[in-house]
């Protein structure tokens, strides 16, 4: 009698077990889920503060009509991306489309002291930090989620209930990687 108290008091350890570490990856899925969903809010705010910049520039750039384009198509791509991988991609080429938008609005000095522009670069470069730091959090708790599951004896749990690796965001195009250059000399020719 007392080994089948000892049988059923280890097959009740074993459901706990079970149902414990069943139990912390779902936890971790829905931070990586709410993680995303952050990231997910900033991308909406920049995707809808994208127009309103361009339409504002748009009068006085009229040699510049193709960056503009560039930007609104950009823009469209990455409206209609689906997950994590194709999301990073197309918003690291609309960062690069608004960085040469940023850049041409310099040579225009009366975009560069018109206050809507400002104030909507000023908004957009917030929001670039914020999405930053949603994906930095996204990305420390994926990866977390992904050790979790890898990680022996939680991932014969995880392989049995069809648990997914989150993926990642990562820089994909390679200028995002170059240091760039600051000169902060007083000599400009």
């Amino acid at each position: 009698m007392i080994i089948f108290y000892f049988f059923v008091a280890a097959v009740l350890l074993n459901v706990v077990w079970v149902v414990a570490k069943y139990n912390s990856l779902i936890t971790l899925r829905n931070v990586v889920t709410n993680g995303w969903k952050q990231i997910d809010v900033q991308l909406k705010r920049r995707h809808d503060l994208i127009p309103n910049l361009v339409n504002t520039v748009r009068g006085q750039m009229q040699f510049e009509q193709e960056t503009l384009e560039k930007v609104i198509q950009a823009r469209i791509a990455a409206v209609s991306a689906k997950g994590v991988a194709d999301a990073a991609a197309k918003e690291d080429v609309l960062s690069s489309a608004l960085t040469k938008l940023f850049a041409l609005v310099e040579n225009y000095p009366t975009l560069r002291s018109n206050e809507n522009v400002q104030q909507l670069q000023e908004e957009l470069t917030s929001t670039e930090n914020k999405i930053s730091f949603a994906r930095q959090f996204y990305n420390d708790i994926a990866t977390k989620f992904n050790i979790a599951q890898q990680l022996f004896p939680t991932n014969t749990i995880a392989s049995m209930f069809n648990f997914k690796t989150a993926e990642l965001f990562e820089i994909k195009i390679d200028a995002e990687r170059q240091v760039p250059t600051v000169d902060l000399s007083l000599n400009k020719k």
